[in-house]
Order: structure tokens, then sequence, then C-alpha cells
């Protein structure tokens, strides 16, 4: 299959330009005790990170025509959930990191306290966003864009996985047992990022069959490149701590599989990815360039 002639990265500075507009409109700082909060909240969620969420969304959006701007009220919900994840993820609690996106964890920047509340605060404002009808005239719609990002980030998604996790270290995983965890942790967002594209254009469940077979590829071939990154990556470009998990003990996919296979696994998942789309043309090229980049990218 042909290279799609998309300007991946001209995509990804745009929805990056386009997030951090709407988080500014959002979290306008209010002049009372709660500014601490809002200046949290702002600092988590502005000016970094990959911004790959939002633009899964907005490409599978595309597939079914549904206007930019209510695309990138979809996408602002799950960067709020991503945020969110990151900042407890960072706690003393949790994984105690100190460096995320080339910065000082939102705990270290500010306390523990704040952290916590700014966390909570984003993760209320995906649901807001998505109940608003700017998001969606349909309240059926917006029922299920709501549903279904709360399971994907609750405690048979995100939460779940993060749950296992922090238990890895201490269980002997399999490759069958790390694929599971990572389809919670990581693929679960993943897949409502896709699945809300569908939901937004109105395709019966039925219809999502393939859909959920590319975001389920990309979520793990996106997981298999962040541990490969996480043994041998810099972590000047990472923005974030190399070889933790290493260090805790956790078994991964490279531990597991060792580099090479791990790499060419991957490559195999974003092969099976782009198969999932080929009953679209050119209107999931954007999708199509996703899915290598899970695994070309640097950071």
């Amino acid at each position: 299959m042909s290279s799609p002639r998309i300007d991946l990265q001209a995509a990804l500075e745009q929805i990056g330009a386009d997030v951090d507009a709407a988080f500014q409109s959002l979290l306008s700082v209010p002049v009372d005790a709660r500014s601490r909060l809002y200046d949290a909240m702002r600092y988590a969620a502005i000016g970094g990170g990959k911004r790959l969420r939002p633009l899964l969304v907005v490409a599978a959006c595309g597939l079914f025509r549904v206007a930019r701007e209510r695309a990138l009220r979809c996408g602002l919900a799950v960067e709020c959930i991503h945020v969110y994840s990151l900042i407890h993820d960072d706690l003393p609690a949790m994984d105690d990191d100190d460096l995320r996106r080339g910065k000082p964890t939102l705990h270290r920047a500010f306390d523990e306290a704040t952290a916590i509340l700014a966390g909570d605060s984003l993760h209320a404002l995906a649901f807001e966003v998505l109940a608003d009808e700017a998001t969606h005239e349909d309240p059926f719609v917006r029922v299920e864009l709501i549903a279904e990002l709360a399971r994907a980030a609750g405690p048979a998604g995100m939460a779940g996985g993060q749950m296992i996790d922090l238990k890895a270290a201490e269980l002997e995983l399999d490759i069958p047992a790390v694929t599971r965890l990572q389809q919670l942790k990581t693929g679960a967002l993943i897949g409502w990022c896709v699945e809300a594209g569908a939901i937004m254009g109105r395709l019966p469940p039925e219809g999502r069959k393939s859909l959920r077979g590319y975001a389920r590829d990309v979520g793990l071939a996106f997981q298999i490149t962040d541990d490969l990154l996480d043994h041998e990556g810099e972590e000047g470009k990472m923005g974030k701590r190399a070889g933790k998990d290493e260090a805790a003990g956790k078994q991964t996919f490279v531990s597991l599989l060792g580099p090479e296979r791990a790499r060419r696994q991957a490559e195999l998942l974003v092969e099976q990815a782009r198969v999932h789309l080929s009953g679209f043309g050119e209107e999931a090229d954007l999708l199509r360039a996703i899915a290598r980049f899970a695994v070309e990218r640097d950071h």
C-alpha cells in the first residue's frame, strides 16, 4: 500500500494550536482563591504533548464529514482525560515522576494537593465539554459519547489498566497479560478516539468493526514503541524519565520479546491497522499516517 500524501507534522502542529487555544479559552484564571487551581490546570494542559488523541478524533470524524469545530470538542474532551491521567500517574503514590513533557511534573511545580485537584477538574471538564449542545445537537449522540468515554477511562479501561500496572512488578506477566494491561491502560482511550468519530457520524455499532480493529492495532503499536523508547530512547527528546519500567522490574513487550522482535511486532500491527481501513478511500489517509507515526516517532 502506498504511503498517504499527508503532511502529518502540519496536522500535529495545527491540532496542537487548536487544543491550546481551546484550553486558553476554557481555563481563563478567575480573580479569587481558585486561581492557583486554574494555573495548575493550564500548566499541565497547555503547550505540550503530541496531541495524538485529539488528532485521532479529528481524523476519525473526517471519515464522516463531521464539522471540524465539533470534532475538536471531542478531541478536547479526550485530551482532558489524558492530561488528568498523566497528572495522577506522576504522583508519588503512583509512578513518582519528576519530569513530564520536558518540565517538572505538576506536583513538583505546585504541590500534591493542587495536582490532585487539577486532575480531578480536568476529568470533570471532559464530560462538561461533551454534554454541551455545541458538541452535537442530538442528546443521544452526546450521551453515547459520554458513556463510552466514562467506560474507557474507568475501571474497565484506563484506570483498571493503571491498577494492573501498579501491581505489575509483583506479577509474572506473559505476553497476553501485558497485552491486556496495555489494551486497558492505553488502548481503551485510543479506541474511544476512533469510536467518537463513528458516534458523531451516527454510524451504528455493528458498522464499527473495522474502525475498532484499527484502533486496537494502533494502540498496541503505540505502546510497543513507548516500551522501546523507554528502553533505548533519549530522555531529552522524550521529555520524561527513560528506563523507569526496567528499573521498576516491570514486564513489558521489550523485556518479553526483545527489542528487535518487539519492533517487528509493532510494524506488523501498523500494517494490520492500515488493512482495517481498506474500505475507505483518501478520507482515511490521515488515519493511515497516524498509524505510521505510532512506530516512527522518537518521543
